[in-house]
Formats: C-alpha cells, structure tokens, sequence
C-alpha cells in the first residue's frame, strides 16, 4: 500500500527558500506569479494489508519524524 505525504511549512512560517525561489523565477521573466512556498514530498511504501492501520502508521512517522508539526504541517494521500 502507497502513501504520499506532503510536508509544507505552516502559513505564518517566513519561508526564505521558497521567497528566494519565487524571486528568481520572476527574474527568469515569469511575471504573473504570485508566490512560491517549498516543501517536502515522501513516497512511502507500506507492507500492510489494512488500509486504516497503514495509515495510522503513516502519520505516526509524520508526527515523530517527518514532520516539525510547530512549524510544518502535513497531508496524507493514499496513492495508486
């Protein structure tokens, strides 16, 4: 079973990276963006047959690991 997570920052965390990013693009010639905000993306597969408990493990590793949840937050997505 696949998962994907989505890991970005909160939306009252500065994000220099992300405002570095959109800068250059606009420098690039891209005039009618408005904002860039980076992340992380996981792909994680589970050896699990039931559905709801792979999940449940999956924001487990979000909570302990993946994610700083004071400053990020996090989407599970089950993938095809």
């Amino acid at each position: 079973m696949k998962f994907a997570v989505t890991v970005t920052l909160k939306k009252d965390v500065l994000d220099p990276q992300g405002k570095v990013v959109g800068q250059t693009l606009k420098n690039m010639g891209i005039k009618n963006l408005n904002q860039v905000r980076q992340g992380k993306f996981f792909e994680i597969d589970m050896n699990e047959e039931d559905s709801a408990k792979a999940e449940a493990q999956v924001k487990e590793m979000c909570e302990k690991l993946l994610a700083n949840q004071i400053i990020e937050d996090f989407k599970i997505k089950k993938a095809e």
